[in-house]
C-alpha cells in the first residue's frame, strides 16, 4: 500500500522535515520518494523507530557514488537527493544518540548551512533585490494595481521570513560553538 502526502518545508526547516518523516515511519509510513514541491511518497512499513537526515552538499553530489558510499559505511541508507538535499535514514537502535544525526558537531552543521546559504539563498537574495523590491516600489508609487501589490508584498514578507530564520538559526550555531 502507498500514500501521498503533501507537507511544505522552507529550505531553513530541514530538521522539521526531518522530524516529520520519521514520525511518519513510526506510524508505518515509510519515505520512498519527494516529488515537486512538497509531495511526499510513502510505502507500508512496520512500525520503527528511524532517523531521518538530509544533507545539503552539492560538491559531494558531483562524486556521488563516494559521496553515497561514505554514508553507508556508517550505517546510512540513501533514499535520494532531490533539489540539492540528499535523503539518508536508519534506524534508531543502531547506535547512541550522537550515531543518530549525520553531522556529529557545530561546526559541521554551521557548513551544511553555509553550504545552503551559497546554493539556494544567495538565488533567492538575487531575485529579491533585482526583482520584487524594484516591482514591489513601482507598483506602490504608480498605484497601478492594489492586487500586484498586495500580492508583491506578500511574497516579500515570505522572502523576509525565510531569510530571518536562516539568520537565526546560523546565529544560534555560531554561537553554541564559541563557548
Amino acid at each position: 500500500m502507498t500514500k501521498k502526502e503533501f507537507k511544505f518545508f522552507s529550505i531553513v526547516q530541514h530538521v522539521k522535515e526531518q522530524e516529520y518523516l520519521s514520525s511518519m515511519h513510526k506510524s508505518g509510513w515509510k519515505l520512498v520518494k519527494t516529488t515537486g514541491i512538497g509531495m511526499y511518497h510513502f510505502e507500508a512499513c512496520e512500525p520503527e523507530d528511524v532517523v531521518y537526515q538530509l544533507d545539503y552538499n552539492a560538491e559531494g553530489l558531483a562524486d556521488k557514488e563516494e559521496y553515497v558510499q561514505m554514508f553507508e559505511d556508517c550505517g546510512w541508507e540513501y533514499i535520494q537527493e532531490f533539489v540539492g538535499y540528499s535523503y539518508f535514514r536508519k534506524p534508531a537502535a543502531q547506535g547512541t544518540e550522537r550515531d543518530e544525526e549525520i553531522f556529529c558537531d557545530d561546526e559541521s552543521r554551521v557548513r551544511m548551512l553555509e553550504r545552503v546559504f551559497k546554493g539556494r539563498l544567495i538565488p533567492l537574495l538575487i531575485i529579491f533585490f533585482v526583482v520584487f523590491i524594484p516591482q514591489f516600489f513601482m507598483n506602490v508609487t504608480t498605484r497601478k494595481s492594489l492586487g500586484i501589490t498586495i500580492t508583491l508584498g506578500a511574497m516579500l514578507l515570505v522572502y523576509l521570513s525565510i531569510f530571518v530564520t536562516f539568520t537565526v538559526q546560523y546565529l544560534k550555531l555560531k554561537s553554541r560553538m564559541k563557548r
